[in-house]
Order: C-alpha cells, then sequence, then structure tokens
C-alpha cells in the first residue's frame, strides 16, 4: 500500500467520527494503546523528540533499503499521533519519506483537534522522522561512493 492509499485510509477512518473532537481524541488515543511499547532500555535522552511537549522516544532501523521506525510516549494522545506517523511512513523508503506530502493531517483537521501546542510537537515528530531518513540515505551514498 502506497503512502497515499495508507493516508486515504486514515482519512476515511476519522471521516467516520463526524468531526467531533472529543471521538476524535478517544481514537487517538485508542491507536496509541495499539502500538507496541519501546523496550526500557530505548527510553532514553539520546531517543528524545526535541519539541515535543510530552516524551517522545522514536528509534529507528534501516533494513533492505527500507526505514522502520518504533517510539513511544508518556501520554496516550501524544503516542496515538506518533503511531499514525509510524502507520503512514514505517516501511519507507528514505525517497519516500522525504517526498511524502503528509494531507491527511489538514483533511482530518488534524491541527483543530490537538491544538496549537502538540501540533508543534506533531511537526517536529515528522521533522524527525525525515531527518532520519535523510541521514540514511546520505549514509548509503556515502557508502557506495566509497565503494
Amino acid at each position: 500500500m502506497s503512502i497515499n492509499e495508507v493516508q486515504d485510509e486514515i482519512i476515511e477512518e476519522f471521516g467516520l467520527l463526524a468531526g467531533d473532537r472529543e471521538s476524535t481524541i478517544f481514537y487517538i488515543m485508542e491507536l496509541g494503546q495499539k502500538l507496541e511499547a519501546l523496550p526500557e532500555e530505548h527510553q532514553i535522552d539520546d531517543n528524545l523528540i526535541k519539541g515535543c511537549q510530552s516524551k517522545v522516544w522514536l528509534v529507528t532501523k534501516f533494513e533492505g533499503g527500507k526505514v522502520f521506525f518504533h517510539a513511544d510516549s508518556n501520554t496516550d494522545i501524544t503516542k496515538g499521533l506518533i503511531s499514525i506517523l509510524i502507520r503512514v511512513l514505517s516501511g519507507r523508503t528514505t525517497a519516500e519519506i522525504q517526498q511524502a506530502d503528509l494531507y491527511f493531517i489538514e483533511k482530518i483537521g488534524m491541527n483543530n483537534v490537538i491544538g496549537s501546542q502538540r501540533s508543534n510537537g506533531f511537526a517536529a515528530m515528522i521533522k524527525q522522522m525525515k531527518l532520519f531518513a535523510f541521514a540514511y540515505q546520505a549514509k548509503a551514498a556515502s557508502e557506495q561512493s566509497s565503494n
């Protein structure tokens, strides 16, 4: 499934909530509860996403030309938000992640639901995920040119 297909699926799911803020927040929290917990040894300061009000730990793995994300948070809503991003971006190539137009955010009215503080944190999560993709791409290019 492509990034856009996953986004369209998310838009459809959130559309069922008919813009009800309380139901949307509850659904985001529910998504977070389904996210596999990050082992405690990865819940360290080096893995924290800067710019988030809540604690969000993000670790990555680069395998077979694709980036895989694993994350956790100390709050249910934030854990739900990062779980949505993982659903969209994990298991993608570095180019796919960097070029992804995350239009689902506007389509589901995310900024109206989560408020400005969490919106800033959400943007920081996206930025960090794209930075990891960029770093893996640069490392792969460097290794290729040295061969």
